[in-house]
């Protein structure tokens, strides 16, 4: 392999790739920030057209920056209703972390705000945190990249990853709730006062209780074998389409690959409420990084990924000519999607959107979270505090807690700005929860009762009546949002705050 000619064939072709892929990724390399715009797009859904939101900058979906490159960037409000942006992955001021009225309030229709801070490198993300924006997809890649990626002689690919539906996010969660609806919407704090376009209130349980639960419209359930016979629920809805790269396995994007090239592919799990497994069939992988942060290399050819959380997988491809699907698996069912790397001149065939037979359900017994190991652990010290949080609810009411309250009843979640704390996960619920932390990262430290030097991580899954410890360093003295990523469970109120103080 001749190493100079294929990294000077890589770079020659850096632009045409990023023209040719979507998301369409705007480099971030000028001092001057970069302008980005929350705007509606429409896309061709199995031939069908569907207007979605999504966020533009100059050249199309999606931002990334080189190293040294701080985070400038001009948010413009091009909607008709009221946003804001989580920079999820990223660790901004509390002032500029983008969860409405905490502190700052939603970006009124026209307005701009500006943000500035370090960027952290890795695979990210960033999405409207107002739940049923991101259910209609204003979100995009987030990618920092390190000195090691751009000396790498590698080709790299995003995948995105979304559930889809035609029918508007209020009757999707009218459906999944049994008609009851009501939820976190805009108001994270925004409280009675957020304007009724963007999204619904907060009934809290009181709201859910006494209600009859019947057929849940577009959903069915799907109750996969639990642990002590008791049955899991898993894909609370149905939807119409499940999207990679804003596509559907119809019409899938085609990556144009080298024969015996390695990549490395940057996968986002978008999806409101779908875990995917990610199968890269007959090519080499190993799994290089979760959520933007490097761990021990893991071989294998199926790896998940829940709601939030981000998979890095470096490929080696046969040195032939051919074409190799990368697939997104629906968890406990038999959709799916993805790309196709291949090379010049391969035959590349169709690929059916339903598979022949039902994936597994993702991780239920936490071995794959058992089997990562972070490259970069936090440095060892005494834990200051300790927190358990009880994850709860029910398909029947639809209701979903943390420590038994959902948001606007719920008690903080405290720390004093420099300690270590451990939280403890206890999932009681028959449905899996991706548990996300704003302004931190966690090191897994504990899976079942068993301590673990696991990786590091913004989002951790925690499966039914499992129980997850993670450790952290408390940061900037703020209230910072966590909650489960599974957009439902956060609509219907799956929401607490850690709120830090300063240290004395």
């Amino acid at each position: 392999m001749n190493t100079l000619s294929r990294r000077g064939i890589l770079a020659a072709s850096a632009a045409a790739i990023a023209a040719a892929q979507m998301p369409r990724l705007t480099f971030a390399q000028t001092v001057a920030p970069i302008t980005l715009s929350a705007a509606t797009r429409t896309l061709d859904i199995n031939g069908r057209a569907a207007t979605v939101f999504g966020l533009a900058g100059p050249g199309g979906q999606g931002l990334v920056f080189d190293p040294g490159k701080r985070f400038r960037v001009d948010l413009t409000n091009d909607l008709d209703v009221g946003t804001i942006i989580h920079w999820h992955g990223q660790i901004p001021p509390n002032a500029q972390d983008g969860v409405p009225d905490i502190p700052m309030p939603v970006l009124a229709p026209g307005e701009t705000r500006s943000y500035d801070f370090d960027a952290r490198p890795g695979t990210h993300w960033m999405h409207s945190h107002v739940p049923i924006q991101e259910m209609q997809l204003l979100a995009a890649p987030l990618i920092v990249r390190t000195q090691q990626d751009l000396a790498a002689d590698r080709q790299e690919v995003v995948m995105f990853l979304h559930d889809f539906s035609f029918k508007s996010p209020e009757e999707v969660l009218a459906e999944i709730s049994g008609g009851l609806g009501g939820g976190h919407g805009a108001g994270h704090g925004a409280g009675a006062d957020a304007p009724p376009t963007q999204g619904m209130r907060m009934g809290g349980m009181s709201a859910m209780q006494g209600m009859d639960h019947g057929a849940r419209g577009g959903m069915q359930m799907r109750n996969m074998p639990g642990m002590g016979g008791m049955a899991m629920d898993l894909n609370d809805y149905e939807w119409d389409a499940y999207l990679a790269n804003d596509r559907t396995l119809s019409d899938p994007e085609i990556v144009q690959v080298e024969r015996g090239g390695r990549i490395r592919l940057r996968v986002i799990n978008a999806a409101a409420a779908t875990v995917f497994w990610i199968e890269t069939g007959a090519a080499r992988a190993r799994l290089v990084a979760v959520d933007g942060h490097a761990i021990r290399p893991l071989p294998g050819t199926r790896f998940g990924l829940a709601m939030g959380q981000r998979l890095d997988i470096e490929i080696d491809l046969p040195s032939e000519v051919g074409a190799w699907p990368i697939l997104a698996l629906r968890e406990g069912a038999r959709e799916q999607t993805g790309l196709i790397l291949s090379t010049l001149g391969a035959e590349v065939r169709r690929l059916e959107a339903v598979a022949d037979t039902e994936a597994p359900a993702f991780d239920t017994d936490l071995a794959q979270e058992a089997r990562l190991i972070g490259l970069d652990p936090l440095p060892d010290r005494p834990v200051d505090r300790s927190h358990m949080l009880m994850l709860g609810g029910s398909m029947q009411p639809y209701v979903w807690t943390i420590n038994g309250a959902v948001w606007g009843q719920h008690q903080p979640i405290t720390a004093r700005s420099g300690e270590r704390v451990v939280l403890s996960f206890h999932n009681m619920s028959m449905m899996a929860h991706p548990m996300h932390l704003h302004g931190h990262v966690f090191q897994v430290v504990g899976l079942k009762g068993r301590r673990v030097a696991g990786a590091l991580r913004d989002t951790v899954h925690v499966p039914p009546m499992s129980m997850v410890e993670v450790a952290l360093d408390a940061g900037e003295a703020a209230r910072w949002m966590l909650h489960c990523h599974h957009m439902p469970h956060l609509a219907s109120g799956m929401m607490t705050e850690f709120a830090v103080t300063a240290s004395v």
